[in-house]
């Protein structure tokens, strides 16, 4: 085995992170992790010279492009919404042919041919840089090396290009180039679905040149005798959407230079710069119905350098002011600048966004919230404040969850607030645009209001799937998660949350307003008086849990009385009945009419926000009723004899047994509520309810359910180490590690491969913007309850709070520093642990004492740095 395939590692810097060495087994996870994107679409970070296979799951998606298809699963026929992968662009593939030598074999890094192997992924400038080694067959020793740039560009998100220079060392020959879009692709990126139905593509067709006929268009192409530009054009199955894609590729002289010639602005731009195609090098074409190839035949000397350019545009039929996806496509990639030119506006694009999205963390941990940030932009970049779509749960970057949105914006929209609200209120409208269907959904349900589904796509019905697939049992089980109503209140928490960073009235008036509403109308009506209790209840759901679907040995799937449900629905009650009172008169009048609400329905609402009911046991909340009934775990056993049992449910159905049958929960439930509401809030929602909620009692809480918990998602050690933080700060820093590494070590075995995990990368983030911080954006002022860990005691968070575009916080163990810029009109009130507050005028800079801290707490002994051994041992 060469080199190149042994102690395969990683390392990460300030703005990059590194692979060295090629490893088959981990290629799909660095894929993943190398995706890169611009919030319209994304590439995973797949090696463009093979093909899908046991190593390699290319894919290519854009925001919100989705597509049904029928499957049979377990007997039955049950259709699926899938975000689509779309056809390859990547492909590029070569082999030389030495001096008085056959070709030699196609080269990638699965072949014996590598010597050396390694990626790059810069995090400042938004390109994946992939480096290889090979011999090159027939030439007695000789090499060809082989370096590859990419990017999706920032700046115009229908463009792509890879950038890809061959260096002959110790050999004179030619190197053979075929450049491809590949449009015979399937959704294959995740194993468990490969028996479902996975072609979603059809209608291909395929050409050279441009489709416009004009005049432009023409002389582009003169001159070289053929076509520089091919073109693959298609539709989804089901869903009716275009695709098209235009390819341009073009090799570069020696050392990758070539004469440049001046071509007309665009868009009022300064004149571009091109390079010309090298002499003799136009690129021949094959086509066949689903596959455009340009073919290259490149002369090279040792020690020469020859350069080929790949450039790339995108388009659906989704997209606003096009006359069409093809001739959208071809325009904009004959329209495109050069390699050097492309890379230096996307360049510029991604240095306009880091400073709006500024948190500087020192340390490895530092590294790794910074390559968070980054897919979290890629994901969600300014560009979706343009689009209509969610935020999918696994991201842009693999084909996990089905590309679905869930309720993972309740971990995303809070950092999103502070930086871009513009892409929040486009996240929020993507919620609003779908309430009709939440309120078909209720209706349905015999149910007033709006039940939004637990697994939305692109019309905002439920998508959840009816049957899941248990891998280590072979079976296909009821999947009841649909009864996740709590989702819901996670859209209705949202709207008041962006309303209070960004104080955007306008959106909290209008849509914001329809939605909350609704939200609450629906558990007013879900909301059952039961006189034994004097309280109401709410029965047959599903809590964030997820383990628990049923009573043990019930035919009837749901729980009674889940306690984040319930807590929850009482908060989106409350606020409900707050906002109908705020409102204008003019608006409220407006609403109620539109809306056929009843003048009583607010004062139900107050009933119930004030006395539903909140099981406990033991002096503890309950995760639902009837879980003191449960049996108790023998966790110890388990572990012993599977190791790793975060999917406790799994093993459990596999061995004849059932999670409904104990407590054990897959992640953080109860404890949920101490992430959404800081500990005063939580605290008086509970003293509305009718109960103390005090350090004390929630201790114990935190105390009972941790050990309790598999946490079999990655957003659970998020939760725990938030409400670890403030209740136990000793033992915090154990799970906020896991939540840094979850993805880059891949934790839970293979699932990061198949997608990230966008919520639990957005929740480091937030984690160290509100958390550690005690951030909130209420009353007119921004409130401050520092409480940094020993491991991150120093940091630096620049958050856009309503009209004030760059707030500095600088947090010290001691101290916080405010900072306002100057050209802000009006002065930051700060609040410090509810009792101290201080103005802080525009252009200037306050160091503030934190309030009844010990001096000697939050020592910084580790800088930040993630263990070492734990993230080896799990990578």
């Amino acid at each position: 085995m060469s080199t190149a395939r042994t102690g395969a590692s990683r390392t990460a810097h300030a703005w990059t992170w590194t692979y060295e060495g090629y490893d088959p087994e981990r290629e799909r996870l660095r894929e993943a992790l190398c995706t890169l994107g611009n919030g319209y679409f994304a590439t995973r970070g797949a090696a463009s010279e093979t093909s899908e296979g046991p190593s390699h799951r290319p894919g290519t998606y854009a925001a919100g492009c989705y597509n049904r298809l029928t499957s049979t699963v377990a007997g039955r026929r049950v259709e699926n919404e899938d975000m689509v992968n779309l056809p390859d662009w990547l492909p590029l593939r070569y082999r030389v042919r030495v001096e008085g030598a056959r070709p030699g074999p196609w080269l990638s890094p699965d072949g014996p041919e590598l010597i050396e192997h390694g990626q790059t992924l810069d995090l400042r400038h938004g390109t994946l840089t992939r480096r290889s080694l090979y011999r090159a067959a027939g030439s007695g020793g000789g090499r060809l090396r082989v370096e590859q740039r990419r990017l999706v560009h920032m700046g115009e998100p229908h463009l792509a290009a890879q950038r890809t220079s061959f260096t002959a060392e110790g050999w004179t020959g030619e190197v053979e180039v075929e450049a491809a879009l590949d449009g015979d692709v399937r959704n294959e990126g995740v194993e468990r679905y490969a028996d479902l139905a996975n072609q979603h593509l059809t209608g291909w067709s395929t050409g050279t040149g441009p489709v416009t006929g004009t005049a432009a268009a023409a002389a582009a192409d003169s001159g070289t005798g053929r076509s520089d530009t091919v073109w693959l054009c298609c539709r989804t199955l089901n869903s009716h959407v275009r695709i098209a894609l235009a390819a341009r590729t073009r090799v570069s002289g020696r050392g990758g230079t070539a004469s440049p010639r001046n071509t007309a602005p665009r868009g009022g731009t300064a004149p571009r710069t091109e390079t010309a195609p090298r002499p003799g090098t136009a690129p021949r074409t094959r086509l066949t119905d689903r596959r455009a190839v340009q073919i290259l035949t490149i002369p090279v000397t040792s020690g020469e350098t020859v350069v080929v350019d790949k450039t790339v545009a995108l388009y659906t039929s989704r997209d606003p002011a096009i006359s069409g996806p093809l001739t959208a496509a071809t325009e904009a990639v004959r329209r495109a600048p050069d390699f050097p030119a492309l890379l230096a506006s996307h360049h510029r694009a991604w240095r306009e966004i880091w400073p709006r999205a500024a948190l500087d963390v020192p340390g490895e941990a530092g590294v790794i919230l910074r390559l968070h940030l980054f897919h979290v932009l890629q994901t969600l970049s300014p560009h979706t404040a343009d689009l209509d779509v969610g935020v999918p749960a696994r991201g842009l970057h693999g084909e996990a969850y089905r590309g679905h949105v869930f309720w993972d914006e309740l971990f995303v929209l809070p950092y999103l607030n502070l930086h871009f609200p513009e892409v929040s209120r486009a996240l929020l409208g993507y919620r609003y645009r779908r309430l009709p269907a939440a309120c078909r959904a209720a209706r349905d349900a015999g149910r007033a209001g709006a039940m939004y589904p637990w697994q939305s796509g692109s019309d905002g019905r439920e998508e959840s799937q009816e049957f899941h697939l248990n891998p280590r049992s072979g079976r296909w089980l009821p999947d009841h998660s649909r009864l996740q109503h709590h989702v819901g209140s996670a859209v209705a928490y949202n709207v008041w949350q962006y309303a209070q960073a960004s104080g955007d009235t306008s959106f909290l008036y209008g849509e914001g307003a329809e939605i909350l509403i609704q939200v609450a109308r629906f558990w007013a009506d879900s909301a059952v008086w039961d006189p034994s209790l004097e309280r109401y209840r709410v029965r047959g759901v599903v809590g964030p849990d997820e383990y628990h679907d049923a009573y043990p040995d019930s035919t009837a799937p749901g729980l009674d009385d889940n306690a984040y449900t319930n807590v929850t629905a009482a908060w989106v009650l409350t606020r409900a009945r707050e906002l109908s009172r705020a409102l204008p008169p003019s608006r409220g009048q407006e609403l109620f009419e539109s809306l056929q609400l009843d003048p009583a329905e607010p004062e139900r609402w107050d009933d119930i926000a004030h006395r539903v009911h909140v099981p406990y046991h033991g002096g503890v909340i309950s995760q639902f009723e009837g879980y003191a009934d449960l049996g108790e775990l023998d966790w110890d056993r388990y572990r012993a004899r599977y190791g790793d049992i975060r999917r406790l449910d799994r093993i459990l159905e596999a061995e004849g047994d059932s999670v409904n049958r104990y407590k054990a929960s897959k992640q953080a439930d109860v404890l949920m509520l101490g992430h959404l509401f800081p500990p005063r809030e939580l605290a008086g929602l509970f003293r509305q309810l009718g109960h103390r909620l005090d350090d004390e009692s929630w201790r114990a809480t935190i105390d009972y359910y941790l050990p309790r918990t598999s946490h079999g998602s990655t957003l659970s050690a998020l939760v725990s180490a938030w409400v670890l933080a403030r209740a136990r700060r000793d033992e915090a820093w154990a799970y906020a590690e896991e939540a840094l590494v979850g993805d880059v070590a891949d934790i839970q075995g293979g699932t990061t491969a198949e997608g990230i995990h966008l919520g639990a990368m957005a929740g480091t983030l937030d984690f160290v913007q509100r958390c550690l911080t005690g951030l909130e954006a209420r009353d007119d002022g921004l409130w401050l309850d520092p409480a940094p860990l020993p491991q991150l005691s120093k940091f630096r968070v620049g958050v856009r709070y309503r009209d004030h575009w760059d707030v500095d916080l600088r947090i010290r163990a001691q101290r916080v520093r405010v900072g306002v810029p100057q050209p802000a009109e009006d002065p930051v009130r700060v609040v410090l642990g509810d009792s101290e507050s201080a103005v802080v005028p525009p252009g200037t800079a306050r160091w503030l004492d934190l309030p009844g801290r010990d001096r000697r707490a939050g020592r910084d002994p580790g800088g930040g740095r993630v263990s070492r051994v734990r993230a080896r041992r799990r990578r």
